[in-house]
């Protein structure tokens, strides 16, 4: 398997910006413009949001984070490319209570900026300066990170079965939850996605296109319980980020990761839990590479990665100027 067939794998529009809890924090009603547009050939990996309503986009081949805000002003380079030894962005997630961004860097190549080896690395909020790098153990890739109520981070490792967890104070990741359950599918690759649930249990999904995703408790003294099996009626189109959307209720965005049903294979669905069975509900078809999104009051905003235009092409037969932007999706009742 290529590092191509595992990186092929997001999009955000109109409507009004209701009082709501987006990634944990609340912000004032407002109108963004009907679309939201992203720099040039951003390709984006995951975004998330602030507690003013700002977007955070990361860039996978830039090495860069992006700040739009939802005035429709020019978007803002917030994180400059390669600071901090970033390379592929990939998870982002705003602590907006440390005021700090947290993100993913990868080393799979494909980007304008020098490769370095796969660490979770955090700057200032406000201005996007480097804070610290936290390198992955045992040459692991950072791929998708979830943040508690107490502040602790957990991390999943695409490259090692396992999760990893940075608790506040600590300076070096190490393993909360390592099994060779994580270990399915034929595509050599682990875990991708990642969401907690009421500081209760944490959700993880595999990289590779099954029919179910694994489930964590978080027990009283804050280690990780068996895993159990989440079993979904189809297998998910590569279920890469995975969002709360309430108690037991998440919102998948399936990217198409290994694009088994074209450049136009990917899609978002809400699943609802009971037990170790969830009931999917398709909410948009037909995107490239759906590879993240957030819940903004009573809408998921998402972005399409585009990354079949990458990884067909010769580096230097990569197309310039291709557009991207954030759209949304009202997220049903």
């Amino acid at each position: 398997m290529t590092r191509a067939s595992f990186l092929h794998r997001c999009f955000l529009p109109r409507t009004a910006l209701l009082l709501a809890l987006a990634g944990g924090h609340a912000f004032a009603a407002t109108t963004p413009p009907a679309t939201l547009a992203l720099p040039a050939d951003w390709y984006p990996e995951s975004l998330a949001t602030g507690p003013d309503g700002s977007f955070y986009v990361g860039s996978w081949r830039q090495g860069a984070v992006a700040r739009i805000k939802l005035d429709g002003s020019t978007p803002e380079t917030l994180v400059t490319p390669g600071s901090n030894g970033l390379g592929n962005g990939q998870g982002v997630l705003v602590d907006a209570e440390r005021k700090v961004l947290w993100v993913c860097s990868g080393n799979l190549g494909f980007t304008t900026v020098p490769s370095t080896p796969s660490a979770l690395k955090s700057y200032d909020l406000a201005t996007g300066a480097p804070k610290a790098s936290y390198p992955m153990p045992d040459k692991g890739y950072c791929n998708d990170l979830a943040k508690d109520s107490h502040g602790t981070l957990y991390v999943t490792d695409s490259f090692n079965p396992r999760v990893l967890r940075l608790r506040p104070g600590e300076t070096t990741l190490s393993v909360w939850k390592e099994d060779a359950a994580f270990a399915v599918g034929k595509d050599g690759y682990f875990l991708n996605g990642i969401a907690i649930d009421r500081d209760q249990r944490v959700y993880v999904s595999a990289v590779s296109a099954v029919p179910f995703l694994f489930r964590m408790d978080v027990q009283p003294d804050g280690s990780a319980s068996a895993i159990t099996r989440v079993d979904t009626p189809r297998p998910l189109k590569n279920a890469d980020a995975i969002r709360m959307a309430g108690p037991d209720r998440l919102v998948i965005f399936e990217s198409n990761a290994f694009g088994k049903d074209g450049p136009y294979g990917g899609q978002i669905s809400v699943a609802k839990v009971t037990g170790t069975q969830a009931v999917l509900q398709t909410i948009v078809t037909g995107l490239n590479d759906p590879s993240s999104g957030v819940i903004v009051g009573n809408r998921v905003y998402f972005i399409e990665s585009k990354y079949s235009l990458l990884f067909s092409r010769k580096p230097e037969q990569v197309p310039l100027g291709v557009p991207f932007d954030l759209q949304s999706v009202e997220l049903p009742q």
